[in-house]
């Protein structure tokens, strides 16, 4: 079991809305898959799966805050 978590951000910046998940829960992805697009107020950006595997629970919904070092979601690895 793979956690995903949202890395520091740099330059002061606290949190990122999640855009755009590009899988669902129970979807199989390959590892540096982009998983899901991030905005800050700075800069919109993609963050990679970590592993290949199947998400087995996404944490944050589109729109919703994260702050660095909460957990995105969990892939079980294959």
């Amino acid at each position: 079991m793979i956690k995903v978590v949202l890395p520091e951000l740099g330059e002061g910046i606290q949190k990122a809305t999640v855009s755009y998940w590009y899988f669902k829960e129970n979807d199989q992805v390959g590892e540096k898959d982009d998983l899901v697009e991030l905005t800050t107020d700075k800069a919109t950006f993609n963050l990679p799966s970590p592993c290949k595997g199947r998400i087995s629970e996404i944490m944050y919904r589109e729109g919703d805050t994260v702050e660095p070092g909460q957990i995105l979601a969990v892939i079980e690895e294959n």
